[in-house]
């Protein structure tokens, strides 16, 4: 009889055992299948960490030509700000000449800066370009500088002056003669703001005027008593020669943004003329060039 006892007892034992076996097995199969399901779980966050690098802001590259002073400087003066907007400033060249309009036009470049708006209306009317003004960022004060005399009062009479010769450079050098009193002009010319030689209408004091391709003035600025030219011209050639009298800030003039018609209110071109207009981009030229060049207010 004790032998039964004990044999049951003993099945009995067996059996609790085993029990507890499985439910230990079944206990640590659930922290796994917690552990495989948290594991899922987490995989999608390494997807997500990418998911920032797909959504960033794609650069967009403006492609200009500029003239070298003071444009190009001022164009990289605002680069950083403009980058921090994902736009990108390429200069092509930094040497504006006779084609930048005509690449303009074609779709070469995306910007140009090296021109007012007259010269701009003049190009448009003789060549038929689309092209509009987006902004006018500075004045370049056309000037009369001297090697020989050292203000206009030393100026004698029967002078030999170098000037300009495009249409509306020249009428700039005219007007500022004429607002020295050295000569008179016809009446009407301001209101088309063009003009030459033919239109002076009296000598008030007689002086000899050479009529010049713009680039040529400075290089054989030695043959004259005096030459009036663009600021920018002279800080490129890095000449000291005196300062005698120039225009005044409200001239209408204005060194200007020229996109063409179907981009004016492309978000980067606007975005490029506030840039320039800016308080402190205007702190810039004004203290760069002191006085040699002007912002646009």
């Amino acid at each position: 009889m004790k032998k039964k006892v004990l044999s049951v007892l003993l099945a009995v034992a067996t059996i609790a055992a085993t029990l507890t076996g499985c439910g230990s097995a079944k206990a640590a199969e659930a922290p796994a299948a917690e552990a495989k399901a948290d594991t899922e779980v987490a995989e999608p966050t390494s997807a997500a960490a990418d998911a920032p690098a797909e959504a960033e802001t794609e650069t967009v590259v403006l492609k200009g030509i500029v003239d070298l002073v003071p444009h190009s400087e001022i164009i990289e003066y605002v680069k950083p700000k403009l980058a921090e907007q994902g736009i990108e400033i390429e200069l092509v060249s930094t040497a504006a000449d006779s084609t930048t309009n005509e690449k303009l036009n074609a779709g070469e470049i995306d910007f140009n800066y090296f021109q007012h708006d007259p010269y701009l209306q003049s190009e448009i009317e003789a060549n038929g370009y689309d092209l509009v003004n987006a902004g006018g960022i500075h004045v370049e004060p056309i000037t009369a500088y001297s090697d020989k005399f050292a203000t206009k009062e030393e100026i004698p009479e029967n002078a030999v002056v170098a000037i300009p010769n495009n249409a509306t450079n020249e009428y700039r050098a005219l007007r500022i003669l004429e607002q020295n009193g050295f000569i008179k002009l016809a009446a009407g010319v301001q209101d088309t703001l063009s003009a030459s030689v033919a239109d002076i209408e009296e000598y008030i004091i007689p002086l000899e005027i050479v009529e010049l391709d713009a680039d040529q003035i400075i290089p054989t600025k030695d043959d004259y008593d005096f030459f009036i030219t663009n600021t920018n011209k002279v800080l490129e050639a890095g000449i000291t020669s005196a300062k005698l009298f120039s225009e005044g800030a409200d001239s209408p003039y204005s060194n200007i943004i020229a996109v063409r018609s179907e981009d004016k209110d492309n978000p980067a071109i606007k975005a490029l003329v506030e840039a320039l207009l800016a308080d402190d981009t205007q702190k810039f030229i004004e203290d760069k060039y002191n006085g040699a060049v002007i912002p646009v207010k």
